[in-house]
């Protein structure tokens, strides 16, 4: 399973971070960023959930 963040479209919302918190966070300028180890806390369901919630589908999930 992949995560991609598409940095271009991000507005950093954080949808992502609150909807799958141990997976995603937000750097220092507000934008989306993937956990370091965050594949051991991997959830399909939670990650699909925070893939459906961002506002401007910048997270894609494979």
């Amino acid at each position: 399973m992949q995560i991609s963040i598409d940095r271009d479209r991000c507005i950093g919302a954080g949808q992502c971070a609150l909807t799958a918190p141990k997976v995603f966070t937000q750097d220092d300028d507000g934008f989306s960023e993937l956990l370091p180890g965050y594949e051991a806390a991997l959830d399909g369901a939670t990650v699909k959930e925070a893939v459906r919630v961002c506002p401007v589908q910048a997270i894609t999930f494979d």
